[in-house]
């Protein structure tokens, strides 16, 4: 689908440096990547900084102190949490996050604003005006449905306007509703508001994600940059490439061509491409996926190379939660394939299109026959969620302490599939 599909994008990268296959960036080739891309460049302004909360891999405490000696000529300095629709962060995780105590807090980086993105509350928020339906039929295609809203407000949390500059700091990872993370995607839906976040998610969960991870154009990131484009204040990314928590690549100029650049090398370092599909996976959440919400990574990258019929199981035994901000919604629909839906849509039309997303993204494609619905894949969760609750949101069970992971390892011949930290890398078949 990404085929015809082109980003209009321009050679503006400040400074970039890509590690070779096996290595990684050092610390002092990181450093000085940044003053190159950096120095001088935000002389007596006040810039504000988009990082990712905990869910997402990079080595942030050493970015976070990197950037604050880089920057140090800025009139004003301030970090916000990316949060999209997550749970703001505590004083005490914000801390955390960017690696320093609370002694810090009050001394050394007393000088630094550590700022959470507030998505459901107004007054935060400012408009950047409307996507029209023409535009959005426009960008949406062949994906485009009456499901979708009629106009998009382009709602955005108001710091964004009294900044002189935007930096954005992140990773890009093949995604399930964009394609690939990063970017401009901290504007949208990170620092955006529900409607926003609510049509991007549905554009995604219309095009599927089978035809939507791993690909570098699609309406989602086309939307995303529609949007991103009404915004005057000059932006600023330092895109990275991650390899578990450590540095592959580091891309910074604007954010269309740093984000181009770095999706391109996510495509080498994030994609494993497979010579079969398989029949069952072991698919390890990782802790920092704290509720299902975000564990529903270890689903999305492995779909791909899942065999019709075949079974994922999403192996979380910390996890004790759907989700803190939208569980009460998901309870109330449950995870089903994208045609149950639209098949009863004045049922369904007064959920959140952000849920009903999230819902049809972890329960993967399938049809409907007879009424019946017939996912291509069967989702188990073990977890802390209790076998009463999976059922009423059908989803499979098992029991995580009956798990033995010796037995799922060394069977790829046997089409099993142990992935010990699942959520990032991208499982497709040739």
């Amino acid at each position: 689908m990404g085929g015809s599909r082109r980003l209009v994008v321009f050679d503006m990268i400040n400074s970039k440096i890509i590690s070779p296959v096996g290595h990684l960036l050092t610390s002092d080739q990181t450093i000085e990547t940044l003053h190159k891309g950096l120095d001088g460049k935000f002389y007596n302004q006040r810039v504000l900084v988009l990082i990712p909360d905990h869910t997402r891999s990079l080595p942030l405490p050493f970015l976070f102190r990197a950037l604050v000696d880089v920057l140090h000529d800025t009139q004003q300095l301030d970090f916000m949490v990316a949060l999209g629709t997550h749970p703001a962060l505590s004083e005490e995780s914000i801390n955390r996050l960017v690696g320093i105590t609370a002694e810090e807090r009050t001394t050394t980086f007393k000088h630094i604003g550590l700022l959470n993105h507030a998505w459901d509350t107004p007054s935060a928020l400012t408009s950047l005006g409307v996507i029209e339906q023409d535009e959005i039929k426009q960008i949406a295609g062949a994906n485009w449905h009456s499901s979708l809203p009629n106009e998009v407000d382009i709602r955005i949390n108001k710091a964004v306007l009294e900044y002189d500059h935007i930096i954005i700091l992140g990773p890009t990872f093949p995604h399930e509703v964009v394609g690939f993370s990063g970017g401009a995607k901290y504007l949208f839906p990170g620092i955006s508001g529900p409607d926003m976040i609510n049509a991007t998610h549905w554009l995604g969960a219309l095009a599927g994600v089978v035809d939507t991870i791993g690909i570098k154009d699609t309406p989602v990131r086309e939307m995303i940059h529609a949007a991103a484009r009404r915004l005057k204040t000059p932006v600023t990314l330092i895109a990275l490439t991650v390899q578990d928590h450590d540095l592959a690549g580091l891309f910074i100029g604007d954010m269309f061509t740093a984000w181009n650049a770095a999706a391109d090398f996510s495509a080498q370092r994030h994609i494993r491409w497979c010579e079969k599909p398989f029949q069952r996976v072991l698919s390890c959440a990782p802790k920092m996926y704290d509720e299902l919400w975000t564990g529903a990574k270890a689903m999305y990258k492995l779909e791909p190379a899942v065999a019709l019929g075949g079974e994922v199981v999403i192996y979380a035994p910390h996890l004790d939660v759907v989700s803190h901000v939208h569980g009460k919604y998901i309870y109330e629909v449950g995870y089903h394939i994208l045609p149950y839906f639209l098949n009863d849509w004045n049922r369904f039309k007064n959920i959140p299109l952000g849920v009903l997303a999230h819902s049809t993204h972890l329960r993967g494609s399938g049809v409907m026959e007879n009424g019946i619905e017939k996912p291509n894949v069967r989702v188990t969760l073990a977890s802390k969620i209790s076998a009463e609750d999976c059922a009423r949101l059908n989803l499979g069970y098992l029991d995580p302490a009956k798990i033995n992971i010796d037995e799922w390892k060394d069977k790829e011949d046997e089409s099993v599939l142990y992935v010990p930290k699942a959520g990032e890398i991208l499982y497709r078949m040739k």
